[in-house]
């Protein structure tokens, strides 16, 4: 009590606590004594959290508070590292089980998502260094750039998407779940690997290509795509390598 007090005269309008979902009997104590401070009940927000499964190739880690047997979040951040704990962390609901298994978050692997989100910035960078190598010419001013030619369904997902992005992050801001950003970047970063892989197959979708102007708006697209995935897992705190 004393601490949200203290919270309170500093000034702050929104208290947010994040408890254990053990903790679930405490919070109409909690909010009554926010009342009893003066404040409305509403100024208070507790996020009950489920504990997390910490695997180690698919196999429970043992761990036991009562006998002093537990790995903490530090030793999973050594580990692991800060990017992929932090976006692993944050691709489940706050109400939600989560199983964390180390040797995955660690791998350079799809089933590692941190690794794909990250590596779908990496693929649109290499799109303009192969430009940059290959002598083509990236326009210096994006709005001037026709986009008529992006027709085909890949193109079309990825634009509803990049479009969709402000919408969506002031959703997630008001409920207060950034599992939202995390699970939009992942579906986000599906999309461009498909419209990649599609390219790898059919020449007519490769983002560079023989035509000037279809390069030209595809290099537009792939840009946007980078932007809005170097500012969503910016929000959430994890780095975007250009190379990997």
């Amino acid at each position: 009590i004393a601490y949200h007090k203290n919270k309170f005269e500093r000034g702050f309008d929104k208290v947010v606590n994040i408890w254990g979902a053990d903790h679930h009997g405490y919070i109409p104590r909690m909010l009554a004594a926010v009342e009893a401070l003066g404040r409305k009940r509403d100024d208070l927000k507790i996020i009950l959290v489920k504990l997390v499964n910490l695997l180690r190739s698919g196999r429970d880690v043992p761990m036991s508070t009562r006998a002093g047997e537990f790995v903490t979040l530090r030793e999973v951040m050594n580990e692991v590292g800060v990017d992929p704990m932090r976006f692993i962390f944050l691709t489940r609901h706050s109400n939600s089980t989560l199983d964390f298994d180390l040797d995955i978050a660690k791998s350079q692997k799809e089933e590692n998502r941190c690794y794909y989100v990250q590596y779908a910035y990496v693929r649109i960078k290499g799109f303009f260094r192969h430009c940059q190598q290959a002598g083509i010419p990236v326009p210096e001013s994006w709005e001037e750039v026709d986009l008529s030619p992006l027709t085909l369904p890949e193109e079309v997902t990825l634009m509803k998407r990049v479009a969709s992005y402000p919408e969506m992050l002031e959703e997630a801001a008001s409920a207060l779940e950034p599992h939202r950003i995390a699970v939009y970047l992942d579906d986000l970063a599906t999309a461009l690997h498909k419209y990649y892989y599609r390219g790898t197959r059919e020449n007519s979708a490769r983002v560079v290509s023989s035509d000037p102007k279809v390069t030209a708006a595809r290099l537009c697209l792939a840009e946007a795509v980078g932007i809005v995935i170097k500012n969503g897992l910016g929000i959430l705190g994890v780095s975007t390598p250009e190379e990997m």
